[in-house]
């Protein structure tokens, strides 16, 4: 009902419309100043419709006018002159009903308009607009610029500052000790960059910026439609529009409104609802012919009947909203589907091509691949650990020696400085009291050198890290399933899941490596000679000393031409050597067969990488055509000599609609998949560039008329679908409506349907071709 009180507060003539018909009734046979009028002679109740019709006819009028000044032809004046032919001949219930169907279809138009943008709708609803500021005394803009440190980082509280403040976050706003809150709620658009803010729970992130709690649990569907929150830690970059969980946090901006993620969504957003696709202008240019093809039926209706109302019950048929509505409604429809599959268009026109294309171009790293290369392995040598000096206590749980009590309380956070005897349980507790060497796995390795790549900002960090955090998750697990010989008690901080190791020391050398202490460890993760060189100076192995001196290929196995190698050093001595490469995303082979069987011809990879890494990757996902060892200009010279490439001479009929529309419709459209700074050239320059992001602004995604919000490389062959249903459904709809529109114009023609049923039955079919168009909403997949 709300609803229904809403459409007519949007079309206010409609239930005025609707309404008269009591009076008009009423009223039909009242003329108070008797026969004096002419031969129409309308009664009072007659008036009420020409009045009806008079305010019709001028507001349909101004909307015609208004088209034609932003360049739109339309076919209104065929309702028009309809209203009017059906009052000059006397049909006045008939001219009621036209009067009747022009508001009907305008609300039946607002309606499939909110239906079709109601995923774009909430979007926008959802968009931040306040925000909290922390109103204490040297927390906000200008003491944050103070405490940034020189390298970038943040001082971090201990494990035990950090409970305090997990248990602080139980009250959704802090308070002071007179009860105030420690906030204060201003507009989202006067957040200055470096003001500390806090959201609470459940609230949407205003703006972007860092966190600065300890951890965090968003949820990104909104940006990305990613579907289980994240949980992100000190540090972290949070999104604009990512909704916060069940707990408090604070964050300082580092973008402003306008230039934060959600804000430039909602721009994308804006641009393609308010662009017109080819075909819609196309149905623009189809009014033309229609108009005329209603009015020649009409006229020659009239001329050989010699019956005037022959002209009016032809032309109450000639209904424009195939035309007119479906035809929008139909794109809006595919528009706000692409949006809630996580993939924003930045006009309609892309949408049309989008269902044409015939070449996609695939950026390899971060496209096809993952976005930074992963661990596959880790080289253990037979001593890895075995300088570090443990003591096992009577009740069998071991300490590390020379330790003071303090570092002891704290040294096993994540479970793993060290197990005995490579994690043996029975190992630890059957030595009794003594000393012993601590054996590092796998997992421990991961373990440090995540902790300390967390603070790097190299290429491979990221990866490590990664791997780092799984190795934390399978150390959790083995503690729970009750192997308690960890290097310190069980009753220290670290067992728990969500505890955080204790770093100290970090020092990054540009292109060399990193350091830093984990847990009262010396850690170091980098190149070889980075990592050994404690070895060397303390003349533990010579200056000419190589890798395969420690990993031989006849016992680790050589390194592929995609694999590359960091290497970890404990307390100073050689411990491991971690593998990476960069690997297939697990659904590419799958995303690009499906890409085969909607008829895409040419799938071609273009990379700066070297040939072999690239017909690895390309081998795995299925792509035969590779381009490898590219520069971004060189990429862009692809892409453009391909569209030269086996070119179709253009048929007559396309020649013509190219010179209606602007655009042919056989030429084969390309388009370039990227995620990075260097694919935004080749982006611009191909038919359609599409990004994939996982809701951060890059410049592949300010470049690319198509955004991947979701860094999902499957929406790829979904948007082709998508678009291709889109049209399809549209060209139904359209098709469908103006051929019943015809034959019903012939039929009147004939004098087989009068006015008053003519008008009605016209209401029928426009509503039958909007809720047509509707189904491009529908996912028949």
């Amino acid at each position: 009902m709300r609803r229904i009180i809403d459409l007519c507060k949007r079309v206010p003539l409609l239930p005025i419309t609707i309404i008269s018909a009591l009076p008009i009734a009423l009223l039909w046979g009242f003329r108070p100043w008797g026969h004096s009028l002419g031969s129409l002679d309308p009664s009072l109740g007659q008036y009420i419709i020409i009045a009806l019709v008079a305010y019709t006819v001028v507001d349909t009028i101004i909307g015609m006018v208004d088209d034609l000044r932003h360049g739109h032809v339309g076919v209104d004046i065929l309702a028009v002159i309809a209203i009017l032919s059906t009052v000059a001949v006397g049909e006045y219930w008939a001219a009621w009903t036209v009067v009747l169907m022009v508001w009907s279809g305008e609300a039946i138009e607002e309606y499939a308009q909110s239906k079709a943008e109601s995923n774009l709708t909430a979007l926008i609803k959802a968009a931040p607009q306040t925000a909290h500021v922390a109103a204490l005394p040297g927390v906000g803009s200008a003491a944050g610029r103070a405490q940034h440190s020189e390298n970038g980082f943040h001082k971090t509280a201990d494990a035990t500052s950090a409970d305090r403040a997990d248990d602080s976050h139980t009250s959704t706003a802090p308070e002071t000790d007179d009860g105030n809150v420690h906030f204060r709620t201003i507009p989202v658009e006067e957040v200055k960059l470096d003001d500390v803010l806090t959201v609470l729970p459940g609230e949407t992130v205003p703006v972007d910026g860092v966190l600065m709690s300890g951890q965090a649990t968003l949820d990104l569907s909104n940006i990305n439609g990613e579907p289980v929150p994240r949980e992100v830690f000190a540090g972290a970059r949070v999104m604009s529009g990512a909704v916060n969980g069940s707990t408090a946090f604070t964050m300082r901006a580092t973008q402003l409104s306008h230039d934060s993620q959600y804000q430039r969504i909602l721009e994308l957003v804006a641009s393609a609802q308010n662009s017109r696709a080819t075909v819609v202008k196309t149905a623009d240019i189809l009014a033309v012919p229609f108009t005329v093809i209603s009015l020649i039926i009409a006229c020659v209706a009239w001329g050989v009947s010699g019956v005037p109302t022959r002209f009016a019950q032809v032309l109450v048929l000639a209904t424009p909203c195939p035309l007119l509505i479906a035809a929008p409604v139909a794109y809006m429809a595919g528009t706000g589907r692409l949006a809630k599959a996580g993939i924003l268009i930045k006009a309609q026109d892309i949408l049309e091509n989008l269902g044409r294309v015939s070449h996609i171009f695939f950026d390899k790293t971060g496209t096809l691949t993952v976005k930074q290369p992963q661990v596959v392995r880790v080289d253990l040598l037979p001593d890895a650990g075995a300088g570090i000096p443990m003591h096992v206590t009577e009740a069998g749980t071991a300490a590390m020696v020379g330790r003071p009590a303090g570092d002891a309380a704290v040294a096993a956070a994540n479970t793993a400085a060290a197990v005995v005897a490579g994690g043996s349980g029975a190992d630890a507790a059957g030595t009794g009291a003594g000393s012993a060497h601590a054996r590092l796995d796998k997992d421990h390795i991961l373990m440090l050198a995540g902790v300390v790549e967390t603070y790097s900002v190299h290429i491979l960090a990221k990866g490590i890290v990664k791997a780092g955090a799984a190795a934390i998750d399978r150390l959790h697990d083995r503690f729970d399933k009750g192997n308690r010989n960890c290097a310190q008690p069980a009753t220290d901080p670290g067992h728990r899941r969500g505890d955080y190791p204790v770093v100290k020391n970090i020092h990054e050398d540009a292109g060399k490596g990193i350091t830093g202490t984990v847990n009262g460890l010396d850690v170091s993760v980098g190149r070889f000679a980075y990592v050994t060189q404690g070895q060397v100076d303390a003349g533990l192995q010579p200056q000419s000393a190589t890798p395969l001196d420690f990993f031989p290929d006849s016992q680790y196995g050589g390194l592929a031409p995609d694999e590359m190698a960091t290497y970890v050093a404990v307390n100073g001595k050689l411990a491991a050597r971690i593998v990476m490469k960069d690997i297939p995303r697990p659904n590419a082979k799958e995303s690009l067969q499906r890409l085969r069987d909607l008829g895409v011809g040419r799938l071609t990879m273009v990379t700066g990488d070297k040939e072999p890494s690239a017909r690895i990757i390309a081998d795995e996902v299925g792509i035969s055509d590779v381009h490898s060892e590219l520069l971004p200009e060189d990429k862009v010279n692809t892409v453009r000599s391909a569209a030269q490439d086996k070119v179709a001479p253009q048929p007559w009929w396309d020649r013509i609609i190219q010179k209606l529309v602007g655009e042919s419709t056989t030429r084969p459209v390309s388009m370039m998949v990227g995620d990075g700074v260097n694919d935004a050239p080749v982006l611009a320059a191909a038919d359609i560039g599409m990004a994939m992001t996982d809701g951060t602004t890059t410049a592949a995604s300010e470049s690319a008329q198509v955004v991947i919000m979701n860094d999902d490389i499957a929406c790829v062959p979904k948007a082709i679908a998508i678009a291709r249903r889109t049209k399809r459904v549209m060209l139904q709809a359209v098709i469908a409506g103006l051929s019943l529109a015809i034959v019903g114009m012939v039929c009147a023609a004939f004098n087989l349907i009068p006015a008053v049923v003519g008008a009605f039955l016209q209401e029928l079919i426009d509503v039958v071709s909007i809720l047509w168009a509707l189904t491009a909403l529908l996912d028949r997949e």
